[in-house]
Order: structure tokens, then C-alpha cells, then sequence
């Protein structure tokens, strides 16, 4: 796919007509009504793919006109945006939840944000994933715009675990030999496969056995050259 192809469920690219239906007569009822379709599309594309999944499917479930989507986003890529960056602006704030705590050691906020995930995969019994990673791998080879974004977000998520370790390098917990910004571009490739697999075999197993070869491959103080 790219930025002129038309989208799977026959949306063009080039923003559409609107069609007929009315919008709602406020722009908060309005803001709302988007925010609720936005976070529909995250809970069906953390299961499904982006291409399979129908507009109709989630106009049907948030109770909202066919004819009023095109009030909302400007086509189907449109839509895709906006829970790419609502699903962003959740996880930007799961994580820092775990990652500044500043009650708990540097490192440990990183394990307890991998337990918190772990928790989250068996409560929705390992159907959601992460949403950016199944996007990436379904759209990142074919979709330019998509892609840029996808990556932008992986970026802004490995600055915020990097930051943590830094912290750790700070309070003497991690060598200072460590190279913080690729320890934490690795958590992030490993973390997604781990993701993958995890729903693959339905196990937080996957998980485990990433999280404690990452935090076994530190660099610690004692081992670390001078």
C-alpha cells in the first residue's frame, strides 16, 4: 500500500466527500464521538489487522452512522492516524507510570512495567498484542506514511526506557561503559518478537525468557572496565 492505493475496504486515499448524516450539533458532543470511535479502533487493532478490519465494525459497536465517518476523519488512513496516535499517548503514559516511579530502583521500574504488560496479555487471554508492532509488521513494508509514524513512536519509547537506564548509570546500578540508547533500541526489538510469540503459544513464557536474558546482558558496575 502506499500513499495513492486505495484501502482495503474500497476508502480512497484522497480525502472523500463528505456523505450525508448528520454531525453532532456540538463540537464537545463532537470531540467525543471521535475519542470513543478512536478508542474502539484501539481495542479491535490490538486483535486484528488494519486491512481487515471495516470501518462498519466500528462505526456498528460505538453506535454511530456510516454516513457521519467522514465528520470525523478523512478517510480510512485518516481514522488509522488517529488511533496510531491515541494508542501512542496511552502507552507514552503506561509506561512512564512504571518508569519514573521514583520509589523503586531504575531498573526495577523497568520489570515492573514488563509484569504489568505480562498481566495485561493473560487478562485479555493473549488476543491483544501491541498495536504499533502489528501495525509495523502488517503496514511498515508498504504504507511510507505509516511507517514514518510507527517508527516515530518506537522512537519516543525507547527514549523513555533509555532514560530509565540512564538513571539506573546514574545511581550506579549499570556500568558506566553501558551504551544507554542501544540497550534500550535492543529492549524494544526483543520485547516486540517477544510480544509475538507470546500470543503465538499463549504463555507469558516468551516474556519471561526475554526479560531475563535483557537483564542478565547488562553491564554491571562490578564487571564493567574503569
Amino acid at each position: 500500500m502506499n500513499n495513492s492505493a486505495p484501502t482495503t475496504d474500497g476508502m480512497a486515499q484522497a480525502p472523500q466527500k463528505r456523505r450525508s448524516g448528520r454531525p453532532p450539533k456540538t463540537d464537545g458532543a463532537q470531540r467525543e464521538t471521535r475519542e470513543r470511535l478512536v478508542r474502539c479502533g484501539i481495542e479491535i487493532l490490538t486483535e486484528h489487522g488494519f486491512a481487515s478490519t471495516s470501518i462498519d465494525v466500528v462505526l456498528k459497536k460505538v453506535g454511530v452512522p456510516k454516513g457521519s465517518f467522514y465528520h470525523y476523519f478523512s478517510s480510512k488512513d485518516g481514522f488509522g492516524r488517529a488511533v496510531i496516535e491515541g494508542y501512542a499517548t496511552y502507552f507514552a503514559a503506561k509506561l512512564d507510570h512504571s518508569l519514573l516511579d521514583e520509589s523503586r530502583p531504575p531498573l526495577d521500574r523497568l520489570r515492573d512495567f514488563i509484569i504489568d504488560a505480562q498481566d495485561g496479555m493473560v487478562r485479555h487471554d493473549f488476543r491483544r498484542g501491541c498495536l504499533i508492532g502489528n501495525m509495523g509488521q502488517e503496514l511498515g513494508g508498504i504504507h511510507d506514511e505509516f511507517r514514518e509514524l510507527l517508527e516515530s513512536v518506537f522512537l519516543d519509547w525507547q527514549n523513555r526506557v533509555e532514560r530509565c537506564l540512564i538513571a539506573a548509570q546514574k545511581k550506579g546500578h549499570l556500568a558506566r561503559t553501558a551504551n544507554c540508547a542501544e540497550l534500550a533500541a535492543f529492549f524494544w526489538i526483543g520485547w516486540e518478537g517477544a510480544i509475538l510469540r507470546a500470543k503465538l503459544v499463549r504463555s507469558t513464557a516468551p516474556l519471561n525468557i526475554f526479560a531475563e536474558a535483557f537483564f542478565a546482558g547488562l553491564a554491571h558496575p562490578q564487571n564493567s572496565t574503569s
